[in-house]
């Protein structure tokens, strides 16, 4: 048997907690590896996290300064030589662009090596694969993702999340939640079909288990009306029903949502209050202006009205919450639209899973301290566009 299907069917048949076992089984076996070990990203994006059963018997490595974590950056394989003519390879663990972690591999150089890397490589993607079907059945890899323990409100809205990147030909998009481990009602949501990606952005009052509760009872109900067929602006108006008519207006919940026709890069969106959207376009960074709309569940049966604009290939949008721009320096200056601004001009170069992280940095510089008093929420769109054979994208970048 082809050692490559040998490899995909170990794992595609093993049990959801020994993914790794069947890794490690069938490269010793099929490619002469000397050692196996898996590493996932952390909640906060700091550390490679390596998966074992508890207690650890590996340390983290650092996602910015390690060979795994150049690896995990640049989406790349990367080749370490050790002694004894062995190296060892860090493969990229990614599914549809949503970056999980790095398959360490140890194994004979020379030759060898270059023989097999491109088959290790598409192994790792399987891996990848089978681990977030096995999630369903298994906390081994949820728990391995943790550097602390997540609080409860934490815990409820990372449930919720589809991802924090993901890719496709017309799109690239990123996203983070700060702080990681203790999160309130900041959220985003995102799903696409073959011809629309529809995207939302939430900020939720409250803290703790109140804000998670909002914004799980809107979350779930935006996904209702969206998964019945309906338009944006009654997908908001389904969502503030249900919001209003649990909370009478005591509580509610903004929201950014976007419609986008990846054929035509024709963008329907519904502002319902304070997340905003930044667009860079040939350099230059501006905020998108949109008809403010009441927050959902603010009163009885608001009416929401859509408003439409395009993007163009090479469009970076960013969209961000209140725990952005509204963050305080320790003399009392906001972030701000130009700080902002900067921030985004000096993130340019990197693709948009790495934007948000980037930005959230220079944020804890600006605010003076590592613990934030509010959620910051970031998510990072570039838009391709869709092209036809031959015809090339425009970076407007």
């Amino acid at each position: 048997m082809n050692r490559f299907v040998a490899a995909e069917r170990a794992l595609r048949t093993a049990a959801p907690h020994r993914l790794l076992d069947e890794v490690r089984r069938v490269l010793t076996d099929q490619y002469a590896a000397d050692s196996v070990e898996l590493y996932l990203a952390d909640y906060g994006l700091t550390v490679l996290q390596p998966v074992s059963v508890l207690p650890h018997t590996l340390q983290p490595v650092s996602v910015h300064n390690s060979p795994a974590g150049r690896a995990f950056g640049a989406q790349e394989p990367f080749l370490e030589s050790l002694a004894g003519d062995l190296v060892r390879a860090q493969l990229p663990v990614t599914v549809r662009g949503d970056r999980l972690g790095v398959l360490t591999v140890t194994l004979p150089g020379g030759e060898h090596a270059d023989g097999c890397l491109g088959e290790l490589a598409e192994i790792a993607q399987v891996l990848g694969h089978e681990v977030v079907v096995a999630e369903r059945d298994t906390d081994l890899y949820l728990q391995a993702r943790r550097r602390d323990r997540l609080t409860l409100a934490a815990e409820m809205q990372w449930q919720l999340l589809p991802g924090r990147s993901c890719s496709r030909p017309e799109y690239e998009l990123g996203a983070q939640l700060e702080p990681a481990y203790a999160i309130f009602g900041d959220n985003f949501d995102w799903s696409a079909t073959a011809d629309r990606l529809s995207l939302y952005v939430t900020n939720g009052m409250g803290e703790g288990i109140e804000a998670s509760l909002l914004t799980n009872l809107a979350i779930s109900a935006l996904r209702n009306a969206r998964r019945a067929g309906l338009p944006l602006a009654d997908q908001a108006a389904l969502a503030d029903q249900a919001v209003y008519a649990h909370y009478r207006g005591r509580c509610y919940l903004s929201v950014l949502m976007l419609d986008i026709e990846l054929a035509t890069g024709r963008v329907r969106a519904v502002d319902a209050g304070s997340p905003q959207l930044l667009r860079l376009r040939r350099g230059v960074v501006e905020r998108m202006p949109f008809d403010a709309q009441l927050p959902l569940g603010m009163f009885e049966e608001t009416d929401y009205v859509a408003q439409e604009f395009r993007v163009e290939p090479g469009d970076r949008l960013v969209f961000v919450s209140d725990g952005v721009y509204d963050v305080a320096s320790p003399g009392g200056e906001a972030y701000g639209e130009a700080a902002l601004a900067r921030a985004i001009q000096s993130t340019r170069l990197l693709p948009a899973a790495e934007v948000p992280r980037a930005i959230l940095r220079e944020l804890t510089g600006h605010r003076g301290r590592t613990v934030a008093d509010d959620d910051a929420l970031v998510v990072c769109l570039d838009w391709r566009g869709r092209h036809w054979p031959g015809e090339g994208a425009d970076r407007g970048r």
